[in-house]
């Protein structure tokens, strides 16, 4: 297998531009980076967005710990990830800020900067964007890096978009992980019949005692495998059919008064701008 080019040439650069890497929204962006594109200081991770309905290149786990947060947050309707920034107005703020210019260091090609994600919000009927870098604590007194977020956070304050730094400290780890534990649940899989959402969401609403004890029972009533009503807990959970305090670890011990039946029905979510 031929190895792949890692260096930035102009005719690369113009070969992503046509690829549409950059370019579209929701299911139809492309990232100007994948995983496979660059190296990862961390684990990267691919992931099927709830709201695009499109994978994710997530390069390090810093960034999924973010994403998972915007894809929870129902202010969020997109999420555009490896966002290309004009380089003609980077090169320009760059010689006004006398900072160099990112440049390849094999080919002295000035190179495309991204910002790790451009975050699209819809605040009742008004829509708003947010740029957001994600880095490390601890890489924030490198005074080559502050320099690059310099050019990147004056590029997006002359579009008027709000940017900001993301470091591990910023991001709430009990909220994190609760989400996580849904992530593989948004989808029901094929081998639960998804006409058992309502009956469970009525039972939990009606009934007493812990939320595994009900579960546990709801198998029972209904002839199902073991777990099944747990997997399809996790579901309503991870469409907001159930809410429970998602800033506390979840806790399927707790008593069936802690949680709150939102909806008895599982309505299509659209996620259009």
């Amino acid at each position: 297998m031929p190895k792949r080019q890692t260096g930035w040439t102009e005719k690369k650069i113009a070969r992503y531009y046509k690829e549409g890497r950059g370019q579209g929204e929701l299911g139809n962006y492309r990232p100007w980076l994948t995983i496979q594109d660059v190296p990862s200081n961390g684990r990267a991770h691919r992931d099927i967005g709830w709201k695009t309905k499109r994978e994710h290149h997530l390069l390090s786990d810093i960034e999924y710990n973010y994403f998972c947060l915007l894809d929870w947050s129902d202010d969020v309707i997109d999420i555009r990830e490896q966002f290309p920034i004009n380089r003609e107005n980077t090169t320009i703020i760059a010689e006004h800020m006398n900072i160099k210019h990112p440049l390849d260091s094999s080919t002295q090609t000035p190179v495309v900067m991204t910002t790790d994600f451009l975050i699209t919000l819809r605040h009742d009927s008004k829509i708003t964007y947010m740029a957001r870098t994600i880095k490390p604590e601890k890489e924030l007194n490198n005074t080559r890096v502050i320099e690059k977020f310099g050019i990147e956070r004056t590029y997006w304050e002359n579009q008027d978009v709000d940017w900001a730094i993301v470091t591990e400290k910023d991001l709430p780890k009990t909220i994190i992980d609760n989400i996580k534990w849904l992530r593989s649940s948004y989808i029901l899989p094929d081998t639960i019949d998804s006409s058992f959402i309502t009956i469970l969401l009525e039972k939990l609403k009606t009934g007493t005692g812990t939320i595994l004890n009900n579960l546990k029972e709801f198998d029972e009533i209904y002839h199902l495998e073991n777990g099944t009503a747990i997997s399809l807990f996790r579901h309503t959970l991870a469409n907001k059919l159930v809410k429970v305090d998602i800033t506390k670890k979840f806790d399927l011990t707790a008593d069936l008064s802690t949680i709150e039946v939102t909806s008895l029905h599982l309505e299509e979510k659209r996620w259009a701008t």
